[in-house]
This record gives structure tokens, C-alpha cells and sequence, in this order.
């Protein structure tokens, strides 16, 4: 694919030979690591944050988004980042959607951000922890991509004028904007944030993490499989440790997260809820027990999509249709992606 290849999951085509253990883990980065492992330093060097602009059509699912961006790098989710977009009374605040590991704004939010932007609402999406001189975005020091969230808040207030966002989160991009909010001193600047498929505490990822604390190296591997940002995320380490030292959550700021019963990374599914006063967890499956999406395809689940819109848009809240959704759905979309 040269090196505009797609932004979506791209390490999966790059660990496959390493196995399925670190598969797995490097994914999300949820297993496990020994205290101290991986503790902050300053990178080797800064980060990339990138604001796409070319408005990109709406796509229904990950392997769509991903054939498109490979022709449209600097694809934008459509609707977003309209600077001249000014926030009414309606809706205040603007809403930033932050991609998960190895993606970009438009893999993961081609759908959603179309349905905020049509409720009125004033949409922005980065493209963060960009490795230097490569165009793969969220592989990088999760500290440093904390601390680019709110370099683009600070951007998206000056430019519409507002005092605070709503921060919604996919995997990765949920602990990071998470990050920022409670440790950075970002929480006056959030009304609101969304966290989807947030991968809080992370998991023992089908009993695959006790195999890997006993391989010694083998968190090393998952970083050379993946990325460092995949194994600074791990369950246990110094940057998770780091976000939930205290608690989970930080007065002033209306947290919600939304996962799914049978997220396929993050395992046990309790670990996606945060703990602390203000924090509201919802099941996808207590409220569509037909509809089994898991942790790849919830950002393109529309009954998830529906409910991140009715938080964000309460005054039109719609029930959303719960309609069967097969487990496993959109695990094949993410391979083939990463292949295309």
C-alpha cells in the first residue's frame, strides 16, 4: 500500500506473524504489565497532531472508510471541522471525536460525525499521536497525545468562540481525552464526555494476559508488533495507573461510557465502566439485547451511534431501532482494512 496505506487497525497486518497472544494484546494494548514497565518519559520525538480537511462522504463501516482514505489521506469525517462553525444557544458547546489506536478521524468517525453535524451541532476531529515522518496517527506516547487534545480544544474555543466542548472518546481516544480532563487541568473546559468502548481498566483478554506476564519480553514484542501507544494502555501500567489514581472521575464534568456486554478486547466488560461520582455506564445489550457489537464495530453500530447522539442532542433524543446485530460483526471489516 506504499505509505498512504489505510489508518484503520493498520498494525493488524503488521503483528499478524507475531501470534495471537500478541495479537490480542497489542490491539488495545489491555494486558497486564510489570509495575514500572514502560513508565513516562519524554519521547524520542513530538508527536504529530494533524486537522484533516477534505470532507469525506459518510461510511456505514470501517472497510468502507478504509478504501476511501487510502485515495483521500486527508480525509475529514464529513461535517467536521468547519472552523467558521459558530455553536447556538441550542447547542453550546462543540463536540471533538477522538480515534482509537492506529486510526484516524475518518476511520472511526465517518458515521457518527455526519449525524452530529446534521442535529446542528459544531463538529471537530484530530488526527493525534502521529509518528514523525509516517502517516499513522494514535501509535505514539499517550501522554503526549493527552496533552495534544488539548492543544485542539484550546484551537476549537478560539475559533467558535465557546467556553467548553463535549469530548467523545473510541477506545484509545477515550482514555486520552480522559487523561486530559482529569490530569491535565482540561475539566473546566468539558461540559461532557462520551466514552466508547473505553477501554477504562482494561482486561484479561480471555485469559491471554496471565500467558503473557509469564513470557518474559513479551511486552516489548507487543511494541515492536504494534506501538508504544498499544502497550502504554495496558491494564496495570504507569499511564493507566496514572489516569484512575484518585478516581475515575473529576467533579463538573458529566461522564458516560458506552459498551458492549461482548467486547471482543476488553475483557471482563465491567472494566470498560468508570467508578466515580458523576459516571454513567450503559450496556448496549441491556437496552438491545439482540444487538451483540462488539468493540470494533460499536462506533459504527447505529443503536450506539444513536444513543452518543441523544447525549449530545438530549432536546431531540429518539429511541433508537434495536435490531439484531450479529456478534463478531465488523471484526472481518477491521482484517480486510488492514489488508486492503
Amino acid at each position: 500500500m506504499g505509505q498512504k496505506r489505510n489508518r484503520t487497525r493498520g498494525f493488524l497486518h503488521r503483528v499478524a506473524p507475531v501470534g495471537v497472544v500478541v495479537l490480542a494484546a497489542a490491539v488495545i494494548g489491555t494486558a497486564a504489565t510489570p509495575s514500572g514497565t514502560y513508565a513516562r518519559a519524554e519521547p524520542a520525538a513530538a508527536p504529530v497532531l494533524r486537522v484533516p480537511a477534505q470532507q469525506g462522504p459518510p461510511q456505514t463501516g470501517h472497510l468502507a472508510a478504509a478504501k476511501y482514505l487510502k485515495e483521500h489521506p486527508d480525509a475529514a469525517p464529513q461535517g467536521a471541522n468547519d472552523f467558521g462553525c459558530k455553536p447556538t444557544a441550542e447547542h453550546p458547546r462543540p463536540v471533538i471525536l477522538a480515534h482509537g489506536t492506529d486510526s484516524s478521524a475518518y476511520s472511526d468517525w465517518a458515521g457518527l460525525s455526519p449525524l452530529l453535524a446534521k442535529a446542528g451541532i459544531c463538529v471537530f476531529a484530530l488526527n493525534y499521536g502521529g509518528k514523525p515522518g509516517k502517516d499513522t496517527f494514535g501509535t505514539e506516547d499517550v501522554w503526549a497525545s493527552s496533552a495534544q487534545i488539548g492543544v485542539f480544544v484550546d484551537q476549537v474555543l478560539a475559533a467558535t468562540g465557546a467556553t467548553q466542548v463535549d469530548l467523545v472518546g473510541f477506545s484509545q481516544g477515550a482514555s486520552v481525552t480522559r487523561y486530559w480532563i482529569n490530569k491535565l487541568g482540561g475539566a473546566p473546559k468539558v461540559g461532557q464526555w462520551i466514552g466508547m468502548a473505553s477501554p477504562s481498566y482494561g482486561g484479561i483478554m480471555y485469559g491471554l494476559v496471565p500467558i503473557a506476564d509469564a513470557v518474559p519480553g513479551i511486552y516489548k514484542l507487543v511494541e515492536f508488533g504494534s506501538s508504544l501507544a498499544a502497550v502504554q494502555q495496558a491494564a496495570g501500567s504507569p499511564f493507566i495507573t496514572d489516569l484512575n489514581a484518585g478516581g475515575d472521575t473529576v467533579p463538573g464534568v458529566k461522564y458516560t461510557t458506552i459498551g458492549s456486554r461482548v467486547d471482543e478486547m476488553i475483557q471482563p466488560n465491567t472494566n470498560i465502566a468508570l467508578r466515580g461520582p458523576g459516571a454513567t455506564n450503559i450496556v448496549l445489550q441491556d437496552l438491545c439485547e439482540a444487538d451483540l457489537t462488539g468493540h470494533f464495530h460499536l462506533v459504527y453500530d447505529p443503536f450506539a451511534q444513536q444513543l452518543a447522539v441523544n447525549l449530545l442532542d438530549p432536546g431531540h433524543a429518539v429511541t433508537p431501532a434495536c435490531v439484531p446485530v450479529p456478534f463478531g460483526t465488523g471484526i472481518s471489516d477491521v482484517v480486510l482494512a488492514a489488508h486492503s
